[in-house]
C-alpha cells in the first residue's frame, strides 16, 4: 500500500509554500550535474557547489541542471531563491506524492512527471518523481535518486545528433518527457509478454499461483494508471498554452508526446480489462473442476443408492425371508445388483452426464 499513498502527514498544519520533503528518508550526497551547449560548444561536468551554475542563468546557451536528489531542503531553497521559483514550486519539487500536473508561471514552466523503471528481481514497476522547472535559458530537473532513462538523450547531446543542439530549452523538455513517455513502452511490453504466458498456463493448469500472479498484475495497472492518466492532461496543457517558453515548432513534437500518452493510457486500460476477463476465467475453469467432481461424486453415489437398499433389505436379521433358503438367492441377489448397476450406466451414457 505504501506504493500508493504516500504519508503527508508532517505537512499538515504548515503555511503554504513551506518546504518540506515528503517521500522516503534519503541520505545520500545529493548529486548535481550540468550539461551546457549550443550548436558550437558543448560542456558537461558534475557540480560541486550549486553556485557553479548561478552565473549561466543569463546566458544564451541551453543549461540543464539535473538534481538526483530532493530531500536537502536548504539546496532547494537555494536553487530557487538565486533562480526565482515560487515558494509554492518548491514545496511541490520536495513533496514526491504529487500527481502529474503543468502550472505555468510567466517566467518558467512548472512539470511533474512520473519515471517508471522496472525491478526484474521482484517483477514490480518502483517509480520516482521528475520535476522539470522550463526556463528561457535553463531547464531543471529534480529527481528523487540518482539513475534514469535519460542516458540515451544526453548522448545524442554529445554528440549532436538530430536537431537538439540546434534547439533551445523547450525542445530539450519535450525531448525528456519524450523519453519518460519511451520508457512506459517498455514496461508495458513486458506486462503484454507476461500476460500472454499467464493466459496459457490459465487455460492448462489454473492454479492459486496464477491466480496470484493476476492480481499482482492488476494491482501494477493500477499504479501506472495513477502514474500515468494524469499525463495527458499536463501534455494536453502544453501543447494548447499560449507560453512564450514554448515555440510553435516544439508544439508540433508535444502533440506526438500527447499521443504517445493516449496511446500508452489505451494499452492500460486493454491490459486491465484483459486481467479481469482472466480473473473471470480461472474462477469459471475451477468451478467447471469443482463441478466435475461434484458430478462424479454424485454418480457414485446414485449408483450405490440402490444397491445399498438391496443390500440392506437382505441384510436384515429377520428369520422368514422368502429367498433365505432359496439356493439361487446369493446369485441372485448379484445378478439384480449387476443389472442395476448397468441400467444406471445407460441411462447416464444416454442423458451425455458421462
Amino acid at each position: 500500500m505504501t506504493r500508493f499513498i504516500k504519508k503527508t502527514s508532517k505537512k499538515v498544519g504548515l503555511p503554504p509554500g513551506t518546504i518540506v520533503h515528503v517521500g522516503e528518508k534519503k541520505t545520500e550526497k545529493v548529486i548535481i550535474s550540468l550539461i551546457d551547449y549550443d550548436e558550437n560548444q558543448f560542456q558537461e561536468r558534475t557540480i560541486e557547489d550549486i553556485e557553479e551554475v548561478f552565473p549561466l542563468k543569463d546566458e544564451p546557451t541551453v543549461t540543464w541542471i539535473n538534481v538526483s536528489g530532493v530531500h536537502e531542503v536548504d539546496l532547494i531553497e537555494k536553487i530557487g531563491k538565486h533562480f526565482e521559483i515560487h515558494p509554492l514550486t518548491l514545496e511541490d519539487t520536495v513533496n514526491t506524492a504529487q500527481r502529474p500536473k503543468m502550472e505555468d508561471f510567466d517566467h518558467y514552466i512548472y512539470v511533474v512527471m512520473k519515471m517508471l523503471y522496472l525491478d526484474k528481481q521482484q517483477d514490480a514497476v518502483h517509480s520516482q518523481q521528475v520535476s522539470l522547472i522550463l526556463g528561457p535559458t535553463f531547464l531543471m530537473s529534480f529527481q528523487e535518486q540518482p539513475g534514469d532513462v535519460f542516458d540515451a538523450l544526453r548522448e545524442r547531446i554529445r554528440k549532436g545528433k538530430g536537431r537538439i543542439r540546434k534547439a533551445g530549452c523547450d525542445y530539450l523538455a519535450y525531448a525528456l518527457m519524450d523519453a519518460l513517455v519511451d520508457n512506459y513502452f517498455v514496461i508495458l511490453e513486458h506486462f503484454g509478454e507476461k500476460m500472454e504466458l499467464l493466459e496459457e498456463d490459465l487455460i492448462e493448469n489454473p492454479s492459486p499461483e496464477i491466480l496470484e500472479s493476476i492480481h499482482n498484475m492488476k494491482q501494477e495497472m493500477i499504479l501506472l494508471r495513477k502514474r500515468i492518466w494524469p499525463l495527458r492532461e499536463v501534455v494536453g496543457s502544453l501543447t494548447r498554452g499560449e507560453s512564450p517558453l514554448v515555440r510553435e515548432s516544439t508544439g508540433v513534437y508535444l502533440r506526438d508526446v500527447y499521443d504517445h500518452t493516449i496511446q500508452v493510457i489505451d494499452t492500460i486500460e486493454s491490459f486491465r480489462d484483459v486481467l479481469g476477463g482472466m480473473l473471470d476465467i480461472y474462477l469459471s475453469t475451477v468451478s467447471n473442476k469443482m463441478n466435475e467432481v461434484m458430478k462424479v461424486l454424485t454418480i457414485i453415489a446414485t449408483i450405490f443408492i440402490p444397491l445399498t437398499f438391496l443390500a440392506g433389505i437382505y441384510g436384515m436379521n429377520f428369520k422368514y425371508i422368502p429367498e433365505l433358503e432359496w439356493r439361487w438367492g446369493y446369485f441372485a441377489a448379484w445378478g439384480v445388483m449387476i443389472a442395476t448397476f448397468v441400467s444406471l450406466m445407460f441411462y447416464f451414457r444416454r442423458k451425455k452426464w458421462l
